[in-house]
């Protein structure tokens, strides 16, 4: 009888759970979140956290610095391991940054203390790639 209740679901599922599911975000509520904020695409299109993915259908996900593109193959309303969950979509991201810039940016010595105005604007306008102001203003 279980099988055939999760049957019933192998058309669709919302698109919250499956970003959950696939182990696109770390909780639910934050997939529900990047939903209302606009942060996911299904085909193109901004959705709600309760829009309907069938396989085929193209997520778009932005979430922690960086676009996740993935295409549905299955569809799933329970979270599975990482290896299950990894057959469920095929990825078309773009590769990740190299992990030595992004740690990089923003390191301080250690026991130089708290960062004074100046630094803090400093490390603000490296994150930002120059693109703050020079002057400042304030």
């Amino acid at each position: 009888m279980a099988a055939a209740a999760q049957e019933g679901h192998a058309g669709s599922v919302r698109v919250d759970s499956w970003i959950w599911c696939v182990r696109l975000t770390k909780t639910r509520s934050l997939a529900a979140a990047a939903c209302r904020a606009g942060h996911v695409r299904v085909n193109g299109e901004r959705v709600k956290p309760a829009q309907a993915v069938r396989p085929g259908d193209e997520v778009r996900l932005h979430h922690a610095g960086r676009e996740r593109i993935v295409v549905v193959s299955k569809v799933l309303n329970k979270r599975v391991g990482a290896a299950v969950a990894a057959d469920c979509f095929v990825d078309n991201s773009p590769p990740p940054p190299p992990r030595e810039e992004v740690l990089a940016l923003g390191l301080r010595d250690r026991g130089t203390g708290r960062p004074t105005k100046r630094d803090r604007r400093e490390l603000e306008r490296l994150r930002l790639h120059g693109s703050a102001r020079p002057g400042g203003g304030a």
